[in-house]
């Protein structure tokens, strides 16, 4: 029997068929999955398939989670960001995250990079004034070789302390958060 299931990806209603028929969603397909090879939002990466490195990292629901551990069938009625998400749709601009991820070299070769950032994203929607220790504390699924996490940090915290700044809906002045 097969099952229609609808998630909203990046603000946008999808629906599937989840079946073992050609061109449903297989009960087995992972989101990670879902995303690259049917959707071909590629910026979600594909690392261990086992929910360690966090390289596969989005937003579900406002909660960071490892799309290679979630099966696109349970996903129906649910809500999910990837890093392509989070750019202006009219603009193209880069979320301040993203910006700040540039302005403070807080990647290498940015494989890791997506997932760090909407880690990151998920921390700033729920504790728009993290300490250091909050900030490593929800980066600690994410696996990156190339760089330490300093800039990593200092980048998360010059999106807070550029006082004013609008993100997801909050405005964040650096004058209201507490001492790092």
């Amino acid at each position: 029997m097969n099952e229609k299931i609808r998630i909203c990806i990046n603000d946008v209603n999808r629906s599937f068929t989840v079946g073992e028929d050609e061109g449903y969603v297989l009960p087995s397909e992972t989101l990670l999955q879902t995303l690259r090879n049917r959707l071909g939002l590629t910026g979600t990466k594909q690392g261990c398939d086992q929910g360690a490195c966090g390289n596969c990292t989005v937003i579900m629901d406002g909660n960071a989670i490892a799309s290679c551990m979630v099966l696109t069938a349970d996903c129906d009625d649910r809500s999910v960001t990837t890093i392509e998400g989070l750019e202006d749709p009219v603009t193209g601009e880069l979320n301040p995250l993203q910006k700040a991820f540039v302005d403070n070299s807080a990647f290498q070769c940015g494989f890791c990079t997506p997932g760090i950032i909407m880690s990151a994203k998920a921390l700033l929607d729920n504790n728009p004034c993290p300490t250091d220790d909050e900030v490593m504390e929800s980066l600690s699924g994410n696996y990156c070789r190339c760089i330490s996490h300093y800039q990593v940090v200092e980048a998360i915290h010059a999106v807070i302390e550029k006082g004013g700044v609008n993100y997801a809906g909050l405005s964040i002045h650096w004058q209201a958060c507490k001492p790092r």
